[in-house]
């Protein structure tokens, strides 16, 4: 039994090495490509609002009752909070309220939609904020006092809880979609092994590995099933679609920050490095 789990530990160290080999050159390169999916579907959301304003007002006034006025408000800050915060996680500038102001957008969304039962929608848009939290534990050692009321609770430790929240919160998308749909012998195959990766994100053991089957496994998943391009523009589905696939590029946006920032303190990972 040592000797087999020897051997495990020598070809995962190689496997790792040789992973590290390949993806040396794309590794400055990472944040930035991470910081952009994850603000992806917000931007998207926010051109598909100004370019369907009159099928939104529609739809918020006529089926949501909101009153006219309150409607362009709504939609109209929508959108503003949308690009101007998804700019600043992009440049990298006040991250912090940038990530507060997207995550209000998340909430207050689910709320004017009227997509807070929606189960689908809620574990996609969990899987959002925990892109959002990995954005906002990067940001925390680039800002100093964020939260003054919790002066006991230092930087690091911070950092440490929303790594955790966020890998937590990642996972959420790929188990909506594991259960979600027909049911296949490959289907069945692949949830597994993709439902053991998200239990080694959750617990922060061989993290970066796991975050790096994710993103190949729900890129991949993306392309195939989300591909509103081959979905005619007068197609009721073209705009889920779409919706789905760039909620999908934000999960991946998170899955590739942890992979460059690493699981944090609260780890089976960092424990192991302790000892």
């Amino acid at each position: 039994m040592e000797d087999i789990k020897r051997q495990v530990e020598q070809f995962s160290s190689k496997f790792e090495d040789a992973v590290d080999k390949i993806g040396q050159p794309l590794r400055p390169y990472i944040p930035a490509i991470a910081r952009f999916l994850i603000v992806a579907t917000f931007i998207e959301d926010a051109f598909r609002i100004i370019t369907q304003w009159s099928d939104q007002l529609y739809y918020i006034e006529h089926s949501r009752h909101f009153p006219k006025g309150i409607s362009h408000l709504f939609l109209g800050l929508n959108v503003l909070a949308m690009l101007i915060c998804s700019t600043m996680v992009i440049i990298r500038r006040h991250q912090d309220y940038a990530v507060y102001g997207l995550m209000g957008v998340v909430v207050t969304q689910a709320l004017g939609y009227g997509l807070v039962f929606d189960m689908q929608f809620f574990l996609r848009n969990l899987s959002v904020m925990g892109g959002l939290m990995m954005v906002l534990s990067d940001a925390i050692g680039k800002k100093k006092q964020m939260f003054a009321a919790l002066p006991q609770i230092t930087e690091n430790d911070r950092r440490m809880y929303f790594q955790l929240a966020g890998r937590i919160l990642l996972i959420f998308l790929f188990i909506g979609s594991a259960f979600h749909g027909e049911w296949s012998l490959l289907r069945i195959f692949v949830s597994i092994y993709g439902l053991i990766a998200c239990v080694m994100v959750a617990v922060g053991f061989k993290a970066k590995w796991s975050a790096m089957f994710l993103v190949l496994f729900l890129s991949i998943f993306n392309v195939l099933i989300n591909n509103f391009w081959s979905v005619s523009h007068t197609h009721y589905r073209r705009d889920f679609l779409k919706y789905d696939f760039f909620q999908t590029l934000s999960t991946v946006g998170g899955f590739l920050l942890l992979v460059n920032v690493g699981p944090g303190g609260f780890s089976v990972d960092e424990k192991k490095k302790e000892f």
